[in-house]
Formats: structure tokens, C-alpha cells, sequence
């Protein structure tokens, strides 16, 4: 319990310092001071901390957060370390149909975009079950980087065929929060707020079916019902976060693997401590992001593949 709780303090401490520094440095680096004077509304740097640099960074620790989570309950599910949202195609499936609800429908309002990216979310889990059923964890991991490649070549053809609408499209494709305001927060947050807390109810059902199906039946778990409500919450989870900063690779795989190495595999304890690792990696990829080349801002989203390849590789030839 001690070590437990001095992780939680550790990984609480360090997000909040990467806080701080996500709200500092920017364009621009903004002294303690400066951040201070602009607590008023008349203070040149007050559209920057609080319109630009607040809620964007509001954003990246939700998103870094249901990412990490989602990735935590998929796990948990399939008892396969290399099941992700986003190696398993969800994240690019819900990226596809927010990107055609984009280029075909540009007057669709964006508070559309997280229910339509469930439904791609779902639509490729199910096809992934369908082509790869219970399979082994490399022909599960590989079924799902093909049918990645698929949907990233259809998100591609759309874009060659609609090149009118092709900015809309890159916002979210490019897995960045350049951009994201406070509408963002306010249309994400409602269904993170909601949907974290019911993850953290299954806690005890996910402890019992890493035991195995047959004695997690015997020991009184619905394991079908159990598994059907616990993989919509990873789905949805992972396609709000896609609606609102496109298909950010590797959290859902990379933040659930730390954490157990840290927090040990109790999901009372795995849950809430992948939330903040989820959220400071994200985060620490925004800053870094916006930091390496001012003013020119790479995407997080490439920050956080450059973590999560070489980790994917690495658990492929463990479980050879």
C-alpha cells in the first residue's frame, strides 16, 4: 500500500510540473510573472495561457488519459499484450469515419464526431474478431496492423478524391492538439467524465478473468456480458479521443505495460495509475511538440510513435 501510494504522489507530482511547464512554454516562454499579469482578461499574454495553451492542455491529459485506460481494458479482455486500440485498427477505423464525416459532410456539427467515431470503433472491432477469432497474440497483432493499413488507404483515397475539404480532414489525421480550444473540452470531457468512472466498476471482474473464462464462470462472473460492456467502454473511450485529436498511436499500448511494471496488475490500483501515465505522456508530447522547432509544431502524435514502435517491436519478439 505504501509503495503504491508513493506512486500515485510520484506520477501526481510530475504531472502536475509538466502542467506548469505545457503552460509556460510555447512560442513564446512565459515567465511566472507574466503568467500571473495574465490572470487579467486585459493582459496581452491572457488570450495565449488561458484561449490557446489552458485548454489545450486540458485536452491532452483527458485524451492521454481515456487512451490509456482504453488500453488497459482492451488488455484486460483479450489477456494479450499486444491488444491495443490502436494496434487492433479501432483508433484508425474511428479517424476513417471521422474523416469521411468531414470531407462529405461538412456541415455535419462537430458534436456528431464522437458517436460516429464509436461506430467505426465498433465496426472494427467486430471485423478484427471475424477475421482473427481467438487467435494467437502475433496473428492477432498482425491481423490488426493489416486492416490498420487498410483503413489508412481508404482515409487516403478519400483525401485524394475530396482535396477541397482535405484541411478539415488533417486536423484530426495528423493526431495533433494544434488547434483544440475550449469546444473541444466541452464536447470530449462530458463523455470522459462519465465514461472513466464506470471503467473503474469492473475492477474486481477484470482481476477474476485474468484467472481464465471457466474460473471466472465459477467463481460467478457472466464472463460474455462481462467482456461485451467492458470492450464498449475501451471502444468508446478510444474513438472521443480520436474525434478530438485524431488517431494518437501507441498510449493504449505503451501507457498500460509501464504502469503494470510500476502498480503490479491489481486493476484497482492499474486503472487510476494508467490514467496519469496516459495523460503525462501525452502531455510531455505536446510540449515537446511545440517546443523542439518554434514556431513550427510537430504532431504528437509523431512523438508518441517514435516511443510506441520500437516497444511494439520489442513485445512481437516476446511473444514469438
Amino acid at each position: 500500500m505504501t509503495r503504491q501510494v508513493t506512486l500515485f504522489l510520484t506520477l501526481s507530482v510530475l504531472l502536475l510540473l509538466t502542467f506548469v511547464i505545457s503552460l509556460r512554454y510555447g512560442t513564446h516562454t512565459l515567465t511566472f510573472e507574466q503568467m500571473r499579469l495574465a490572470m487579467s482578461p486585459a493582459d496581452s499574454n491572457h488570450f495565449a495561457l488561458f484561449e490557446y495553451r489552458l485548454p489545450r492542455t486540458l485536452l491532452a491529459m483527458l485524451v492521454g488519459a481515456a487512451l490509456a485506460l482504453s488500453g488497459v481494458l482492451v488488455q484486460g479482455i483479450i489477456r494479450n499484450p499486444l491488444a491495443s486500440p490502436d494496434i487492433l485498427g479501432v483508433n484508425h477505423a474511428a479517424g476513417l469515419v471521422s474523416a469521411g464525416a468531414l470531407m462529405l459532410l461538412p456541415a455535419l456539427p462537430v458534436l456528431w464526431l464522437p458517436p460516429l467515431a464509436f461506430t467505426g470503433g465498433i465496426g472494427a472491432f467486430v471485423l478484427l474478431r471475424l477475421m482473427a477469432g481467438r487467435s494467437a497474440p502475433l496473428r492477432l497483432a498482425l491481423t490488426g496492423v493489416a486492416l490498420t493499413a487498410f483503413y489508412a488507404s481508404l482515409t487516403d483515397y478519400l483525401m485524394l478524391s475530396h482535396p477541397m475539404e482535405i484541411n478539415n480532414a488533417l486536423m484530426w489525421l495528423t493526431g495533433s492538439l494544434w488547434g483544440r480550444g475550449w469546444n473541444f473540452v466541452e464536447i470530449v470531457a462530458p463523455w470522459l467524465l462519465i465514461l472513466l468512472p464506470l471503467s473503474l466498476w469492473f475492477c474486481r471482474d477484470l482481476d477474476v478473468l485474468a484467472l481464465g473464462d471457466d474460473s471466472a464462470s465459477t467463481l460467478g462472473i457472466r464472463v460474455s456480458r462481462v467482456q461485451r460492456l467492458v470492450l464498449l467502454l475501451a471502444v468508446a473511450l478510444a474513438a472521443v479521443s480520436v474525434a478530438a485529436c485524431g488517431p494518437v498511436g501507441f498510449i493504449g499500448l505503451v501507457a498500460p505495460h509501464l504502469t503494470r511494471k510500476l502498480a503490479g496488475g491489481r486493476h484497482r490500483a492499474l486503472i487510476p495509475a494508467s490514467l496519469l501515465v496516459g495523460a503525462l505522456i501525452l502531455l510531455l508530447a505536446d510540449v515537446l511538440a511545440r517546443t523542439l522547432n518554434p514556431p513550427l509544431e510537430l504532431p504528437a502524435g509523431v512523438l508518441t510513435a517514435v516511443i510506441g514502435a520500437p516497444y511494439f517491436f520489442w513485445l512481437l519478439m516476446r511473444t514469438r
